[in-house]
């Protein structure tokens, strides 16, 4: 028998509330295990009432600095190749899942980047990363599944990279 009275007990209306958390954030790489982690993102978003997508990249900053218009120069180029990545990765998740996914590009270190960047949204559902099917499963997963991961805002979803986009289809 529960000692939960009747008034702590949540609502029973399922509909969305104004305040709920309701977006998914994906990192963005080159790696495949990247691609199967959007995918299920999208396909969770795309499932959730109110559900949104963040796709989110860092740029490691370059180590040129002998000149200023040659690091310069790499960083634009950097950011420019990184925003054709992500907005290719964003066709795929509107062609598969009709959501609109948001572009975040950082510079810095990809570990602090993204730990920054999930401490300022205060919408976040969940953090999805793709695990590597060899070795490691990637850096961003052994800081993220860690130590940190008992003071994160939002939960932290480890999508095996080995899926096929038909094993995801089938979950979410």
């Amino acid at each position: 028998m529960s000692n939960l009275a009747p008034s702590s007990l949540p609502s029973a209306d399922p509909s969305p509330q104004p305040s709920r958390r309701r977006k998914f954030l994906a990192v963005v790489d080159e790696s495949p295990e990247s691609r199967i982690a959007a995918r299920f993102a999208a396909g969770r978003a795309a499932h959730m009432t109110g559900g949104g997508l963040i796709l989110f990249h860092v740029i490691p900053p370059a180590n040129f600095q002998h000149w200023v218009a040659v690091a310069d120069t790499m960083r634009e180029e950097a950011m420019a190749d990184a925003y054709d990545m992500m907005e290719q990765r964003a066709d795929e998740i509107r062609a598969y899942s009709g959501i609109e996914p948001e572009i975040v590009v950082r510079e810095g270190q990809p570990k602090e980047a993204l730990r920054d960047y999930i401490a300022a949204c205060d919408d976040l559902f969940a953090l999805i990363l793709g695990a590597g099917t060899e070795g490691d499963p990637g850096p961003l997963v052994e800081y993220f599944s860690g130590p940190l991961a008992g003071t994160l805002q939002c939960p932290v979803v480890i999508v095996p990279g080995g899926l096929s986009a038909e094993d995801i289809d089938a979950m979410v």
